[in-house]
């Protein structure tokens, strides 16, 4: 991962409504309690998806679901080497319920896994709270499942100005200011519709 600077683009802006997502949330980890319980987590997971959603081009319907599973990285790294083979923890893993065409119309967009341990370290690490890290992977996760991508140095600049103007609405600072934090990742073999995203996800 370099650190970079790029050049910032304004996020396209879509001309709807945000839709209403239907949005289960789960904390695997006794961890994530230091951010509160469950009904407190679940409004946290809400507000940056609402906000995801109202920057994102793409609208799912209203009421499609949103499955959100805050894990531990004993965990994650289980389910990122069995769906993209790699047997390392992560921070964030996305799961597209629909292929890009149907997002649009998908009862279920799909599911986001958030690892405890790896999101402290990267909030520690960059000197941000844990809950605005974790906001900025709930919405990162939400962008991937409307179909964003960073695989190019186009798609790349979309989708940080996209997670820029979601988490300004959320009263949180640029993460990218001072360089490039979204890295490519290794060539894979393209997911399935339930597979998830081949993803190295910010560093927010």
């Amino acid at each position: 991962m370099t650190d970079r600077p790029r050049a910032r683009r304004c996020a396209p802006r879509p001309e709807s409504k945000p839709a209403t997502l239907a949005i289960t949330v789960r904390a695997q980890s006794r961890q994530w309690r230091v951010l509160g319980d469950l009904p407190a987590l679940r409004a946290h997971v809400t507000r940056a998806a609402q906000a995801a959603l109202a920057v994102a081009p793409v609208q799912p319907r209203d009421d499609a679901e949103l499955s959100l599973l805050l894990t531990d990285d004993r965990r994650i790294r289980i389910v990122n080497r069995d769906w993209r083979g790699f047997d390392k923890a992560t921070n964030v893993l996305s799961f597209p319920a629909a292929p890009p065409d149907r997002i649009a119309t998908s009862p279920i967009l799909g599911d986001i896994v958030v690892a405890y341990e790896t999101v402290e370290r990267e909030a520690l690490n960059e000197g941000k709270s844990l809950a605005d890290h974790l906001s900025h992977l709930v919405i990162h996760g939400l962008l991937h499942l409307l179909g964003e991508d960073h695989e190019s140095e186009a798609e790349a600049q979309r989708m940080e100005s996209l997670e820029v103007a979601a988490l300004a609405r959320l009263g949180i600072a640029d993460p990218y200011a001072d360089g490039e934090l979204i890295a490519s990742p290794p060539p894979a073999s393209a997911p399935s519709p339930q597979a998830p995203t081949r993803d190295q996800p910010p560093r927010s």
